[in-house]
């Protein structure tokens, strides 16, 4: 039961995650370009992390400075690197191909977590990750409409999005071991903020932020999707290996295939419900105990 309400706030957070589009389509259709709205979910994250923090415990924003490379990590080479490559090989490839490139995310926390943070390299986590980079692939429908042909800097910079959108759950775990929670996350926006707002010149745009329609969609991309999914999915990440909150992450899709059907009217084809099919077995075999190796207090070469 110890891992049960972490892997749940995981699988929340993916959930919240995966229900972004919603708000990111919101901003899109009102004029904003990638990277406004990718500042504008920083920037609006970070001002309420801060407040939230300054009215409720001013120790949670204190850091030591020769720790800023934590949120460095975090926030610009994760937040920031992986949004930049996600969207760029949106534009270079197709954008099933594009996804499929984000989520070699799990594959490459795993080989990460090995190398940095000494976690055991399993049979299990092998089976696990193939099922979710499985279920991933049939869930983008790219099986059906094939990866076609694109400019060959595409792919690598697609990769790139799933080595930042990993390098968060290293550096996470890493700055766990001296901080909370909330003072991770909040620095994480607060870096990518300071980062992003000179490049974007977001200020520019201040005269659409009186549309209720647009604050509406800048809430529920910084509130909901945002501030409270990156704190559930840290917390939860105490608990577990990164390799495991990974895997557990990748529910994401599986969420957008559902909202994308049920708002938006997208087809759900055979293969993109056995997609999901897969990532739900993932999930379900991850969380499952091994009784024998409970009741002996040791650990199986196939658990995580």
């Amino acid at each position: 039961m110890k891992l049960f309400l972490p892997a749940l706030a995981i699988l929340f957070a993916a959930t919240l995650w995966g229900a972004i589009g919603i708000f990111v389509k919101g901003l899109a259709e009102a004029g904003f370009s990638s990277m406004e709205i990718v500042t504008v979910r920083v920037v609006a994250s970070s001002a309420i992390l801060l407040l939230i923090g300054m009215l409720k415990n001013r120790n949670l924003l204190k850091i030591k400075i020769k720790d800023i490379y934590l949120f460095v990590g975090t926030g610009i080479l994760s937040i920031v690197f992986f949004n930049w490559c996600y969207f760029t090989s949106m534009n270079m490839l197709s954008i099933s191909t594009a996804v499929i490139l984000l989520y070699t995310a799990p594959v490459f926390v795993m080989v990460l977590s090995v190398l940095f943070l000494h976690e055991k390299f399993t049979v299990r986590k092998i089976v696990l990750l193939f099922c979710t980079l499985a279920g991933c692939f049939l869930v983008t429908g790219a099986l059906e409409s094939g990866l076609k042909q694109g400019n060959p800097a595409g792919y690598l910079v697609g990769l790139g999005s799933g080595l930042g959108y990993a390098l968060y759950s290293i550096f996470g775990k890493a700055a766990l071991d001296k901080y909370q929670t909330f003072t991770i996350t909040a620095y994480t926006f607060f870096v990518a903020s300071l980062f992003l707002l000179p490049i974007t010149k977001i200020w520019i745009k201040a005269p659409l932020f009186i549309d209720t329609g647009i604050i509406l969609n800048v809430l529920g991309l910084s509130l909901l999707s945002t501030v409270l999914a990156y704190l559930l999915y840290t917390w939860g990440l105490q608990a577990m290996d990164s390799s495991r909150a990974a895997v557990l992450a990748t529910v994401e899709p599986l969420t957008a295939m559902i909202i994308g059907f049920a708002i938006f009217g997208e087809k759900l084809s055979p293969l993109q419900l056995t997609g999901a099919g897969f990532i739900l077995l993932a999930v379900a075999l991850y969380n499952r105990r091994n009784r024998f190796t409970e009741e002996k207090g040791t650990e199986s070469i196939l658990d995580g």
